[in-house]
């Protein structure tokens, strides 16, 4: 019979025995990791230093990218705006597309489009992988390097000091009969993307929910221009309304450029100074921008007012005091204003930046949105491709095409892929009336309804699109001055003339119209407008409410039109696309009498409308 004791002391050497292989393999996986990272041949190590630069390189590159476009390595599709709205998704900012974070698109609707931490992550790892596969490591093989490069699959990281790219992709170099492995490669770039977005998305929900922006316009539309108000005087006040518009936006432009958040990075000159400081504290350098020549809408309305003109008319005396022949202009102009303001965050070697559009309505600013951002997934509606799709994409001859299919669900849009032989079968959002957008190298994009919540496949027909270059005359001579030419219809463009005669257009009815503008004399004189209305008598009838007719003169001052309508026409066509592949467009229109008179311009517009164009091909 075996005993007690010998059975714990089988068991203990079983214990010590399992120590030790434990141990064993931990320390082989260390040895063997440290092998294949650290321990590379001095003769080898070039190529890794060459790749670990690539990385270094091309992670500097996607932060600065983020870092000038708001966040975004890669901009996005640009959408137009629209007369009701200037503003597109983008802002041009020196030639860089910036989104914006917040905008009115062109159909009047409030999007945000704001980068998750995430999103910025995954959106730098993509750009270094990509660029990783153009990494040249060509001078080392004319050395006799043998090297093999597998997949690389990156991760990014971010916090408020660093960027942190992690590299798994295997490289294998060799020479001499020396070989290293190396699977791991990191690189550690000193940037504050982390920090500047985390300052940038606390300033924009204090835009958001106080609309400070706003408030400073708002206090700026009244300094600059004639809001509400009386003059004293019998014989009214007139602006001309391109001066008031121009000297808002020149007001707007200097007080937003002033504007500061609390902090150390600036010094005040007096203390009136202090208005321009907004109530946020920040322990790096901000500042706001807006220039004029950005995409501004300012619209007046009131009565008086005109293109040309705004005019205060005076509407009488003051009940009690007609015996002194008192009399007042009262005014009340009604202004939309919509601007975009470029927000940077900077130092000396970093920069972040994000435009928001800026909206007064009626005089007053726009209401706060009182709702939190947050990085929770379950706001992306891309993160949850629950439907199953099928869509088939053809040409106008039914000939299936590669195509690129996204889907657009409220203000989100999300990459659903590419079709193979004319068909994407795959996942998209649950989502009601949402739209699936196609698009295609050479062919005109399309959107097509497509609630995922109900249907679940979509046939989309593209149309060729062909490069145009379009000439105009006039009574077939060659144009004096300026023209501009719309096409209306399946593809809507607009060029101008001389400057730039390039256009895509596709098959289908279109209405071209061609405006020709020349040199004009027009000067609308001086001239003055008797305005009667009653007015309470003097003296004690005065007192008991009796009344006069009195009339008052309202001087309107000289305007002169420098630029007029001399020509053009309307046409209504069929574009054969047999036609437009040919590659060029010649349009003749017809001249129109230079007008010297307000009744010639007058005539010159009702003509034009009946004017045709002479369409040509060659």
């Amino acid at each position: 019979m075996q005993r007690i004791g010998d059975k714990r002391g089988q068991l203990a050497i079983i214990i010590i025995v399992a120590v030790v292989i434990v141990g064993g393999i931990i320390f082989y996986f260390a040895v063997r990791n440290q092998t294949s990272i650290s321990s590379v041949d001095a003769d080898l190590q070039p190529v890794y230093d060459a790749y670990d630069s690539c990385i270094s390189t091309s992670a500097q590159a996607a932060i600065s990218l983020a870092g000038s476009q708001g966040g975004r390595v890669d901009a996005g599709q640009f959408i137009p705006g629209s007369d009701y709205s200037p503003f597109s998704s983008h802002l041009n900012f020196l030639g860089f597309p910036v989104p914006y974070w917040y905008y009115v698109s062109g159909n009047g609707i409030i999007k945000e489009n704001i980068p998750t931490k995430t999103s910025i992550q995954n959106e730098i790892a993509d750009y270094v992988e990509k660029s990783l596969n153009d990494c040249d490591l060509e001078s080392f093989y004319q050395q006799g390097y043998s090297i093999q490069r597998g997949d690389a699959n990156v991760k990014v990281t971010m916090d408020d000091t660093r960027v942190v790219v992690d590299v798994s992709s295997p490289l294998s170099v060799s020479r001499n009969g020396k070989t290293a492995i190396k699977n791991n490669h990191e690189s550690i770039i000193t940037s504050k993307l982390g920090k500047f977005y985390k300052l940038a998305r606390e300033i924009y929900q204090k835009e958001k929910q106080e609309a400070f922006l706003e408030n400073y316009s708002v206090d700026v539309l009244r300094l600059y221009a004639p809001v509400d108000g009386v003059e004293i005087s019998c014989s009214g006040k007139v602006w001309k309304t391109p001066e008031i518009v121009d000297d808002t936006k020149q007001g707007l432009a200097g007080n937003i450029n002033s504007l500061r958040l609390k902090g150390n990075y600036y010094s005040l000159s007096d203390k009136s100074r202090q208005y321009f400081v907004v109530d946020k504290t920040v322990d790096e350098a901000v500042g706001f921008m807006y220039s004029p020549s950005w995409p501004t809408k300012v619209e007046i309305q009131g009565d008086g007012v005109s293109n040309q003109l705004m005019i205060a008319e005076p509407v009488g005396n003051q009940q009690g005091l007609g015996v002194l022949g008192f009399c007042y202009s009262p005014y009340h102009f009604v202004y939309d204003v919509s601007f975009p303001v470029m927000v940077q965050i900077y130092n000396n070697d970093e920069l972040f930046q994000f435009p928001v559009a800026v909206v007064i309505d009626k005089n007053l600013p726009r209401q706060g949105i009182f709702s939190n951002l947050t990085d929770s997934p379950s706001d992306d509606v891309c993160q949850f491709n629950t439907q199953d799709v099928k869509i088939s994409v053809y040409d106008s001859n039914l000939v299936p095409l590669d195509a690129n299919v996204s889907y657009r669900c409220f203000d989100q849009k999300c990459d659903l892929g590419n079709t193979k032989n004319g068909v994407f079968e795959g996942k998209a959002p649950a989502c009601v009336n949402g739209h699936i957008d196609v698009s295609s190298s050479g062919y005109s994009s399309q959107s097509q309804l497509l609630s995922t919540n109900e249907e679940n496949s979509a046939d989309v027909i593209l149309d060729r699109e062909y490069d145009l270059n379009v000439s105009l005359t006039v009574d077939g001579k060659k144009l004096d001055g300026s023209a501009i030419v719309s096409f209306l219809g399946a593809s809507n463009s607009s060029i101008s003339l001389p400057a730039s005669g390039n256009v895509k257009l596709s098959e289908g009815i279109y209405e071209i119209r061609a405006y020709v503008y020349g040199n004009s004399s027009i000067v609308i004189p001086a001239s003055t407008k008797s305005e009667c209305t009653s007015v309470p008598t003097s003296g004690v009838a005065g007192f008991f409410g009796g009344t006069k007719e009195q009339c008052y003169t309202v001087n309107i001052p000289q305007t002169k039109i420098d630029y007029a309508l001399v020509g053009g026409g309307v046409q209504q066509a069929y574009l054969l696309g047999s036609d437009l592949s040919k590659g060029n467009l010649n349009l003749n229109v017809y001249s129109l009498p230079r007008p010297n008179t307000l009744e010639q311009l007058q005539y010159n517009y009702e003509s034009f409308e009946s004017s045709g164009i002479d369409t040509s091909y060659e």
